[in-house]
């Protein structure tokens, strides 16, 4: 079986070490779709060096940009997995921030595979990664669930059920993201350099039109104008934000952020106003500070 489960779960973290500049900082925010007014000092403060602020979901691809070397496409290199990629799918993501991301730094990240879960017809692996300072102190921790096609079956744990939370009633602020038409292609110097979010052809032969956006990139988009929205563009006010993926979009559309809030908890709803409404992010959460 392509999946060793027990091997999986047994094996040592891998430790890397991830550097990053604010040259990265920058390029990252621009991938999102910042500094479109580049007279707006809030704007600024996300693409100028001069009180540079960092956006939580940085952590996604911090050290895997310029200055890292050479980018290379993305891939699945871990103990006890062994799967075609044309199999697997970036299907949930999670994001825990202990402190906030420095403009510039180095960071100790561990990586392990937390669990698998047996979905039936396919396997839910997660992938969890724990960032420290170089002196021991946490940074950040995320969770990324990769949803492996034909991998299930083998009689293991089907996981926690997924429940969408949206509350009864109409959301409290709808937040507006238009894309870019180029924002793939810088979004994917700050880490992931998958063809299917530059060549034509290559998309077509994954069933698109023409490429897509990034999914995490879709990440990013919507915490930014959470962030701008609603925290007054404070960035270390986000304690975690987590998601589930449940659809593309091309670059040049619209990203519809519907936000209800209870207290410090965020619940998010992210949608394609070109698609009809098609969702976006779903099962998504933010707890923030006060």
């Amino acid at each position: 079986m392509p999946i060793d489960v027990k091997a999986a779960l047994s094996a040592e973290p891998t430790v890397r070490e991830a550097n990053w500049t604010e040259r990265d900082v920058l390029l990252y925010h621009l991938g999102l779709g910042a500094g479109v007014d580049a007279l707006d000092p809030a704007e600024l403060g996300w693409v100028y060096e001069k009180g540079l602020k960092v956006l939580p979901t940085f952590a996604m691809v911090a050290g895997q940009g310029v200055s890292a070397g050479t980018l290379k496409p993305a891939g699945m290199n871990m103990p006890g997995i062994d799967i075609d990629l044309r199999k697997i799918l970036h299907a949930g993501q999670s994001l825990t921030l202990h402190a906030p991301i420095p403009t510039s730094g180095s960071a100790l990240v561990s990586s392990r595979v937390a669990d698998v879960w047996d979905k039936g017809k396919a396997a839910m692996i997660v992938l969890e990664q724990a960032a420290t300072d170089l002196d021991g102190n946490p940074l950040w921790t995320t969770a990324m669930q990769i949803w492996a096609r034909g991998e299930g079956g083998f009689g293991g744990d089907a996981g926690p059920d997924a429940v969408s939370a949206v509350p009864e009633r109409d959301a409290d602020t709808v937040l507006v993201s238009k894309t870019g038409t180029a924002q793939a292609l810088v979004y994917r110097l700050s880490a992931d350099m998958n063809p299917l979010h530059a060549d034509p052809s290559f998309a077509q032969m994954a069933g698109f039109d023409r490429p897509i956006l990034h999914g995490l990139a879709s990440y990013g988009v919507v915490c930014k104008a959470v962030v701008d929205g609603m925290l007054d563009g404070d960035p270390s006010r986000v304690q975690n934000f987590s998601v589930r993926f449940a659809g593309s979009i091309y670059p040049g559309e619209t990203i519809e952020t519907s936000v209800w809030q209870d207290g410090n908890t965020l619940t998010l709803l992210a949608t394609c106003p070109e698609r009809d409404g098609q969702p976006v992010l779903t099962h998504a959460t933010m707890e923030v500070r006060s």
